[in-house]
């Protein structure tokens, strides 16, 4: 028979509309489900009794993407767009990490996750030139012990990174093209192959710890190789995630590679569905929000990212108007320097305040508490049982202390846990039915003591970090020029504005 485990004496946001319960609850969990939500006391006894008095319950965070392979390079960068920035979060994959560096480097995201009311990771994973199965089985672990929930993608990817821009041909030294060609990755096959070999023993329906179809985006495949991605994920019932559009070079590269921007590009060969997530998808125009519409793909908002690197502001409103779901993310931690997703939900939130005069369509609090919860359940396949606290639900849920600033003086949970709430207040955590943090305390680890490895295993990889980072210089050069000679070409003038001026 299932355990069962009360969670007594909350408030709590209740079911798809976070209805705001004051009056102190019982939670009854019945093995990863919610069995029953009444007024206090009314659950009777259960195998264990958590107090959550002074506590607001909420449904856990969805961080639907991130890369751990940056945990290790937060904070080295700083005021650089995507094109120039995205080598430096690659230099770090020329470092080569023992297992227990990558278990190391897995943690540091998912103890800020934790700790931030996030219960379940995106892990977009760059693998590096080969599958190391040692490593991967490390990134299966740290998720494993530390009790949050997780889905884990490959950024598969068949194109050499260099041929991701246009003119690169034009742009680039001889000499440093074919080398940058050369560089080795895992083949389609052994992609394939993974993908389908893990889908049998950590598909998410089934494992907390699973995985995911990651295309890592549309100019990083061939045609060919994004519709067996495609058609793994429908052959397996996986979902399925790739970057699209995030910046404006994004749109000019679509023009020059498909004749067309990537999201219309993508709808042509088939790729597009439920369970498919476009990551990022700033640069849009009316014609791709409405594929989006029609094939119940999500549009998955970056806000805090996007600000950072400087890519632009996702047309929200315009999007759930047209009744595209739309999830939000973190993004890697080598650009946000965060993985906060409260700092996602309240930058979601404010960021759409510059969206014009009418205020009625900026969005509100809910509405990005929405994404963050239930649009990503939605976009992950887990719509009604993910992102929400009401019965039958899977028991991902997280407690707030409202004795706290952020709730002090309580006049509106939801506006002032979006807007105020930081993480300061996170307190209790659990994870499919079992607690990950009880009193502050993370359960599945001993945090102080990997806390003080990671930052010594860190001091001994300093130097190669820098060495990786400085060998950038010629691609950084030629990539400026890639960056300029886009700038100076036209986009289609449909394309909802991104930036200003």
């Amino acid at each position: 028979m299932a355990r069962r485990i009360v969670l007594r004496g909350a408030a709590a946001l209740l079911g798809e509309g976070f209805a705001f319960s004051p009056a102190p609850l019982d939670v009854a969990i019945e093995g990863d489900r919610i069995a029953s939500v009444g007024p206090e006391g009314s659950a009777g006894p259960g195998d264990e009794v958590v107090d959550l008095h002074g506590r607001l319950l909420v449904p856990g965070f969805i961080n639907g993407h991130f890369h751990s392979h940056e945990h290790f390079l937060k904070g080295r960068t700083e005021n650089l767009p995507l094109e120039l920035w995205m080598h430096h979060g690659r230099s770090g994959l020329a470092v080569p990490l023992t297992p227990r560096q990558t278990y190391l480097r897995t943690l540091v995201g998912a103890i800020e996750a934790l700790r931030t009311g996030t219960t379940t990771v995106v892990d977009d994973l760059v693998l590096g030139p080969s599958v190391d199965r040692e490593s991967l089985d490390a990134v299966f672990q740290a998720y494993e012990d530390i009790g949050i929930r997780a889905l884990v993608g490959f950024a598969m990817m068949n194109r050499p990174v260099v041929d991701n821009f246009p003119f690169a041909e034009e742009v680039f030294p001889r000499d440093l093209l074919a080398r940058l060609r050369e560089a080795r990755y895992p083949t389609p096959a052994e992609f394939l192959g993974l993908c389908a070999e893990l889908a049998r023993t950590r598909h998410p329906r089934v494992r907390r710890v699973g995985i995911l179809v990651s295309a890592s985006a549309p100019q990083r495949c061939t045609e060919e190789f994004l519709r067996a991605c495609r058609r793994l994920a429908d052959d397996h019932g996986l979902p399925v995630i790739t970057h699209v559009q995030e910046t404006r070079l994004q749109v000019v590269t679509g023009g020059v590679f498909y004749g067309s921007p990537m999201v219309e590009y993508l709808d042509r060969v088939g790729f597009l569905g439920p369970r498919t997530s476009l990551v990022h998808a700033v640069w849009l125009n009316p014609r791709e929000i409405a594929a989006l519409a029609r094939t119940g793909a999500t549009a998955q908002h970056n806000p805090w990212s996007n600000l950072t690197l400087g890519s632009g502001v996702q047309p929200v409103r315009a999007l759930l108007d047209a009744g595209v779901n739309v999830s939000l993310g973190s993004d890697g931690t080598c650009s946000t320097v965060t993985a906060n997703m409260l700092t996602v939900l309240g930058s979601a939130a404010a960021l759409s305040k510059i969206r014009g005069d009418d205020y009625a369509r900026w969005l509100s609090a809910r509405e990005a508490l929405a994404a963050a919860t239930r649009g990503g359940a939605t976009a992950l396949g887990f719509g009604g049982e993910l992102g929400v606290l009401e019965p039958g639900a899977r028991a991902d849920l997280v407690g707030y202390r409202l004795d706290t600033i952020a709730f002090a003086p309580l006049n509106d949970p939801i506006r002032q846990l979006v807007y105020a709430e930081r993480g300061a207040g996170v307190d209790f955590s659990m994870v499919a039915g079992r607690m990950a943090m009880r009193a502050g305390r993370l359960l599945g680890i001993d945090e102080p003591r990997i806390l003080a490895e990671i930052v010594a295993e860190q001091a001994g990889l300093a130097e190669q970090l820098d060495r990786a980072a400085a060998s950038l210089a010629p691609l950084l050069e030629a990539m400026e020029h890639v960056y300029r000679r886009c700038l100076a070409v036209a986009i289609p003038p449909d394309t909802h504005p991104a930036r200003l001026p």
